[in-house]
């Protein structure tokens, strides 16, 4: 992986992205951190090789939208907290690539509005199961295997 130090980004984007949000913990650290290295490789890539799909947690543009007019909007306490940590000068979607805490806000607002609870951040079978079936979805191309085998690249960053 040539991407972003995992530590780093534990450390300076997942925890206080998280925290400001108010949605942090280790469960949600261990998610965040493991979707990052299984999506992108934690920024090998910012853009999807054959999609739409942008930023260290590759969302794509609709999933974006979804979460901003149909999750956000009878949230506007969260909604102020995610609007906050956008840059101006660009639109939303831009940001998906180019701001961290804003991708990492709405990669977390994934699994936030999922009905089950997070797995514990130290079951790493859990943790990819609740990948595949809320932010993959079943009919994605990612395999429950492939994440645990990119969540063992970011292991030492989780210790």
């Amino acid at each position: 992986m040539a991407g972003i130090d995992p530590s780093d980004l534990l450390h300076r984007v997942i925890r206080p992205t998280l925290s400001t949000l108010g949605l942090d913990g280790p469960d949600a650290d261990a998610l965040l951190l493991a979707t990052a290295a299984q999506e992108s490789g934690c920024g090998d890539r910012l853009a999807q090789l054959a999609g739409p799909a942008l930023g260290l947690w590759q969302m794509e543009p609709a999933t974006h939208g979804d979460i901003i007019g149909n999750f956000l909007g009878t949230r506007p306490t969260l909604a102020r907290a995610v609007a906050a940590l956008a840059l101006p000068a660009m639109t939303r979607v831009e940001q998906l690539a180019g701001n961290l805490y804003y991708a990492c806000a709405m990669a977390r607002l994934v699994y936030r509005r999922a009905p089950a609870p997070l797995p514990p951040w130290n079951d790493a079978d859990a943790q990819a199961r609740y990948w595949k079936d809320h932010y993959n979805t079943p009919r994605g191309a990612g395999t429950v295997e492939q994440f645990l085998a990119s969540r063992r690249t970011i292991a030492g960053a989780l210790a």
